[in-house]
């Protein structure tokens, strides 16, 4: 009905006196896509205009229509999505400066358990971290400040959009390509999330003291069924990247579950997982309830479980830790991940292998032992 009254509405205005063409006084029912201008037959078959892409003005108009419908919907979702990663920056940026302040700490911990001769390469570690932490943090907060004027002019452009919609036929003909070309424009400018990635160095001597713990772990591989400790579906983890959103890993149908043959009540314990470039994994220890265990609960809240895992969802990819679920901003391991298990300081540390650089360290761990390896991984 609409487009019948917006039909009738744009013939009339055609056929009147004053929109007929000057030289022909003839009805203007061509619209020349090069020119953006209506003409009439005669005039579209001229020299001027005869290498010219022409159509019939209600056809013109109704495409227009159509594109603008498609390029308001395009617009939408890009403000969705602007939206979205607005939230994830903020969510950073709160908690940037708290992530910085306790990985110093680890690494400064690391240290002290080190020899007194690397004390130096450790204050040159710290600093360095602490002047990359405020880099990044400067990043977050420009990346911020960029989406927000991006979601003003999203959300302006939308408005332009609309209201266009509304106006005349000729109008919206004669206007459309240079409202296109600024949508168009827009569209290219909005920004990407910053990858808040702090560099690792390697601690010179950390492996080969590890290693002085190693202990072979003999692992029992059981196709796992959907109702594991492992809630819904791994590829499905998004960790911070919506204030409202609680953290949550999620396990496929096809997820492989191994429980270590070997339990630990005390002492210290050093494992090596080869990891290569895979996703989709998590692995380190339980508290031995967990094998029994087997429901369908949220792994960020409950306690026993102690993991370092890496998860692909499209193009996005997160690091993380349980107990608290952390993701965590530095480099993902490429080959081997050690890991550490220290029942008396209650800790469970993961290291980068090949460049001896520390991953990271759960502290305070609830353990109820015994303690169990455990390892978990999706195919797809």
């Amino acid at each position: 009905m609409a487009s019948c009254i917006r039909k009738a509405s744009l013939w009339h205005f055609l056929s009147s006196e004053e929109q007929k063409c000057g030289i022909h006084r003839k009805i203007k029912k061509v619209f020349c896509e090069v020119n953006k201008s209506l003409l009439c037959l005669l005039c579209s078959n001229s020299q001027e205009h005869q290498d010219h892409r022409h159509c019939p003005v209600d056809w013109a108009a109704k495409e227009c229509e159509e594109k603008l419908i498609k390029k308001m919907r395009f617009l939408s979702e890009k403000a969705c999505e602007n939206h979205r990663n607005l939230n994830m920056e903020t969510t950073r940026t709160r908690g940037w400066k708290d992530y910085v302040s306790l990985r110093i700490e680890a690494i400064r911990a690391q240290y002290q358990k080190m020899p007194a001769f690397l004390h130096e390469e450790g204050q040159h570690y710290l600093e360095r971290l602490q002047k990359n932490g405020e880099d990044i943090f400067q990043q977050l907060n420009e990346s911020k400040a960029r989406m927000e004027h991006s979601r003003e002019m999203l959300r302006a452009m939308y408005e332009e959009l609309k209201e266009m919609g509304y106006k005349p036929d000729v109008e919206l003909l004669q206007a459309f390509g240079d409202i296109l070309y600024r949508c168009e424009l827009l569209l290219l400018q909005v920004p990407r999330p910053v990858n808040p990635e702090l560099s690792t160095g390697p601690i010179t001597g950390l492996v080969d003291k590890l290693r002085g713990f190693r202990v072979d772990i003999t692992l029992h591989p059981e196709r796992a069924n959907s109702h594991i400790f492992l809630h819904g579906d791994l590829r499905s983890m998004n960790v911070g990247c919506d204030p409202q959103d609680d953290p949550r890993i999620t396990a496929a149908p096809g997820c492989f579950l191994s429980w270590g043959a070997q339990t630990f009540t005390f002492g210290k314990y050093y494992w090596q997982v080869h990891v290569g470039d895979s996703c989709n994994w998590a692995f380190g220890v339980c508290n031995n309830y967990w094998k029994e265990k087997r429901q369908n609960d949220k792994i960020d809240e409950e306690k026993g479980l102690f993991l370092l895992g890496y998860v692909k969802e499209d193009v996005h990819c997160s690091l993380f830790t349980t107990s608290p679920l952390v993701v965590q901003y530095v480099p993902r391991p490429t080959n081997e991940v050690g890991v550490f298990l220290n029942c008396e300081d209650r800790t469970v540390s993961f290291v980068d292998v090949d460049k001896s650089s520390l991953i990271h360290t759960i502290t305070n761990c609830s353990f109820s032992p015994p303690l169990r390896p455990i390892h978990c991984c999706s195919h797809f």
